[in-house]
């Protein structure tokens, strides 16, 4: 998944970060309101954690902008022990879940884990692709009914080409899906994912094509 974190606190959402990219997701991180805003002007996301207190904007109003613009990404507030009246107007302005400072990891990966259970376009957790089965929620593939183990980063790319199945995606759009927009990664780290991934899938019919100067695209051999 590709998760958008907003929360001022540097060591709370660095903490987060690591441990969300640590079970294979690819994670933006974003400090103030301001930044926020434009930022998912640009970028989508599958889920969104948002902290109310930011500087320059602040939750609700991203909240705001965010269903006025028709975006219905899943979105867990983090609001502070014993403000009630935060967390009511929170989840009256759009907000799907909450989750109260300071709080247990765990909780914060099921509450996530439920949300993203809930979206709407997502009708089944687990989707075909020819012979493999891939389960987004549980985040495994299978391939009849039995589990391939991937490394976390090559997961997350057949995630990245699995949204886009047929469609060229350059090596910049999965470097920000496995590490997040912005990060400074080598390509060469992104060929290495792949070609690594492409001979683990060719056995099960699916191919990986290099389109020279473009990026890769997944297909389904014929």
């Amino acid at each position: 998944m590709r998760i958008t974190i907003v929360e001022d606190n540097k060591a709370l959402a660095n903490g987060i970060a690591h441990q969300l990219r640590d079970k294979g997701h690819a994670v933006n991180l974003l400090y103030d309101g301001h930044a926020a805003l434009d930022f998912l002007q640009q970028e989508d996301s599958d889920i969104m954690i948002l902290d109310i207190n930011l500087p320059g904007v602040d939750g609700f109003n991203i909240l705001k902008n965010l269903r006025k613009s028709g975006n219905m990404v899943p979105v867990l507030l983090l609001t502070a022990r014993g403000e009630i009246q935060d967390r009511v107007k929170g989840l009256n302005v759009g907000a799907d879940d909450y989750l109260v400072k300071p709080f247990d990891m765990e909780e914060l990966e099921a509450r996530l884990r439920a949300l993203i259970r809930r979206k709407p376009e997502i009708d089944d957790a687990k989707q075909h692709f020819g012979n493999l089965v891939f389960d987004r929620t549980g985040r495994k593939l299978f391939c009849n009914d039995q589990e391939l183990f991937l490394p976390r980063k090559e997961l997350a790319l057949f995630e990245c080409f699995f949204d886009r199945q047929n469609q060229i995606v350059s090596k910049s759009q999965i470097a920000d899906y496995i590490y997040g927009v912005g990060s400074d990664i080598d390509e060469r780290a992104v060929e290495s994912h792949v070609s690594r991934l492409r001979k683990k899938l060719v056995s099960f019919g699916v191919a990986i094509k290099v389109a020279r100067g473009l990026g890769y695209m997944m297909h389904l051999q014929k």
